[in-house]
This record gives structure tokens, C-alpha cells and sequence, in this order.
């Protein structure tokens, strides 16, 4: 299967879960595509005692999940990609849409 998840929320649990369920699909062998829309883009800084946000997003990309970040969203934050989360367009994002069976908003 091949499962898009879109995050755009910038609680640390929510992106936990969701880096969470998308480490589970790869272990299944889905293909798993992150797109961080919104506030979700901040999800690189959410690490905090409770939540291993940064762990998850690690386990993900070495697990061959692919992230891709809103390049709009991270200018209006005033913040750029990363390695692991590069910058992005519309038009990827509804290939995300377009191209997978399941897609998830969190």
C-alpha cells in the first residue's frame, strides 16, 4: 500500500503519533510519504521531555519513508529545509495525494 500522511499540526504528540504510525507502515513495507503542511513544518523543533519527536522523524527516514516539507510554510516561519525534510511545493504535495491508496491529516 502506499500511504500519504499529511501533518499539519505543531503539538508534539500529534507529530509523534503520526512519525509513530508511519515507522510501523515502513516496517510493514508500505511505502510512506510525509508531507508537513502549516504549523506542521515546525515539526523538526518539537522535541521535548515527553515526546521524541526528532527520534521518530529519524526512525522514519532510515526506515526509507520520504518527508517533504510546504517551502511557503517554512518562508512564512522564516525557516528553511533540512536534509531530512527538504522544501516542497503544491505540486508535490498532490502528487502525494494523487499517487497514494490511503491519506491521513493529522
Amino acid at each position: 500500500m502506499k500511504l500519504g500522511i499529511i501533518i499539519h499540526s505543531n503539538d508534539p504528540e500529534t507529530v509523534w503519533n503520526a512519525f509513530r504510525l508511519g515507522v510501523f507502515s515502513r516496517k510493514q513495507g508500505d511505502a510512506v510519504s510525509v508531507f508537513l503542511l502549516g504549523s506542521g513544518v515546525e515539526a523538526e523543533s518539537l522535541d521535548n521531555g515527553k515526546f521524541d519527536v526528532i527520534g521518530q522523524i529519524r526512525s522514519f527516514s532510515e526506515a526509507g519513508g520520504s518527508i517533504l516539507a510546504c517551502g511557503t510554510c517554512l518562508k512564512i516561519r522564516q525557516s528553511k529545509g533540512s536534509d531530512i525534510c527538504p522544501i516542497s511545493t503544491m505540486q508535490d504535495l498532490y502528487a502525494l495525494i494523487h499517487d497514494s491508496d490511503k491519506v491521513l491529516s493529522f
